[in-house]
């Protein structure tokens, strides 16, 4: 399934299925390691203009990938993958719209009557795109922990080559929410001259020691599993990582959320000291964390929260505030009032030293996971940042 680049291609591309590309190196890392090519999984919308000026770039966060939009009605497969995530996934959510598709579409916040919309599966992702449970060519096994340390910055390297061998000159916008939108600002810093603006959702300038400590309860969930065996396991640690989900899942809602949607009630009437008589709320984070294990990977769970924690916009550049107001791309910052992982106070700080940033605020029950649910709120923000600034 890798693609060919062909300009007839890209200028009517509406793929509602994963491409996979190559994308020829060498590709240098951050840590210091290099790579002389590396596979990119993406989803495409609408049609490139000839100048490839009307692109926007969808970045999406930790267990999401390319499939952002659109009914996914082809069954996909990786073969350079281990454990071909890619074509659980196509299985599980056949038929099914993708995690953003009410946003990216005609007439929507994103709308494809007049966008190209591109969304890839990050660098070190599990659907189609290099990662640790790729398949090392110079082994034939899986690279699990041996694939080398991945940063934002790294992701952001990948994308950027995988666009201008699309013909992508210009990005009217890209945005995401959570890691999406920590790879946005890394855009921003990185690659200023090639985007017009940016919209960060639910993000913050640099992954905060409450943060940090969510991770790390999640790693370690997944590590102290028998079965993980130092990243050596033939198959996956279901236990470590449907508990790391759980952990995470708490993070993305609010009190307030929990409270509404399953208050007290149990599974059953009788017996009310009876531990097996699980709340609704247990039976939720089970369900989560077994729904998770199905489509993703361990290892690559370890390196995108590696990833998040390391992430420092002012990392080998001076102080975050000023690396802020270094930013000149026209900005709209996105908060979550009720987000408890990425509170509302980081994403006013952003907003706060970039200059002339616009700052909206979702007013929602639903915590941090607001971006992928309040998709009339967003709309209704983002369309009219679009149309002020003309993009």
């Amino acid at each position: 399934m890798k693609s060919e680049l062909t300009t007839e291609k890209i200028l009517n591309a509406t793929t509602q299925f994963i491409d996979l590309y190559s994308v020829e190196g060498p590709f240098h890392f951050e840590c210091g390691k290099v790579f002389n090519s590396i596979t990119v999984a993406y989803q495409a919308y609408g049609q490139l203009n000839q100048d490839g000026t009307n692109a926007i770039l969808i970045c999406h966060a930790l267990t999401g990938n390319a499939h952002a939009a659109g009914i996914l009605n082809k069954q996909e497969a990786d073969p350079k993958n281990e454990f071909d995530l890619l074509g659980k996934y196509s299985k599980m959510f056949y038929g099914k719209a993708g995690w953003w598709d009410g946003m990216i579409g005609s007439g929507k916040a994103f709308d494809t009557d007049k966008y190209f919309i591109i969304c890839p599966n990050f660098l070190v992702g599990c659907y189609g795109t290099s990662g640790p449970s790729s398949i090392d060519a110079a082994t034939g096994f899986k690279f699990a922990m041996s694939f080398p340390i991945v940063t934002v910055r790294d992701m952001v390297n990948v994308q950027y080559t995988l666009l201008k061998k699309l013909g992508v000159n210009k990005l009217k916008t890209i945005s995401g929410g959570s890691l999406g939108g920590m790879q946005v600002l890394e855009w921003a810093v990185m690659y200023p001259e090639m985007v017009e603006s940016i919209i960060p959702i639910g993000t913050p300038s640099k992954h905060s020691a409450w943060a940090i400590a969510l991770n790390e309860i999640a790693r370690k969930a997944i590590t102290n599993d028998d079965v993980w065996n130092n990243g050596n396991y033939s198959k996956q640690p279901s236990k470590g990582l449907a508990l790391a989900r759980e952990i995470a899942m708490i993070s993305y809602r609010s009190d307030i959320s929990f409270k509404s949607k399953f208050e007290r009630v149990r599974k059953r009437t009788d017996n009310y000291l009876n531990p097996e008589n699980l709340f609704e709320v247990q039976g939720y984070l089970n369900y989560q964390g077994d729904k998770l294990v199905k489509r993703f990977d361990a290892n690559t769970y370890l390196y995108i929260t590696y990833a998040m924690d390391y992430f420092d916009l002012g990392y080998n550049r001076g102080k975050v505030e000023d690396v802020l107001k270094s930013i000149e791309t026209k900005t709209l910052i996105i908060g979550i009032s009720s987000d408890v992982l990425y509170p509302i106070h980081e994403q006013k700080e952003i907003a706060g030293c970039i200059p002339g940033a616009k700052f909206a605020e979702i007013d929602s029950i639903f915590g941090h996971d607001a971006f992928l649910i309040e998709f009339e709120k967003q709309t209704k923000i983002i369309k009219n940042f679009l149309e002020e600034n003309k993009l």
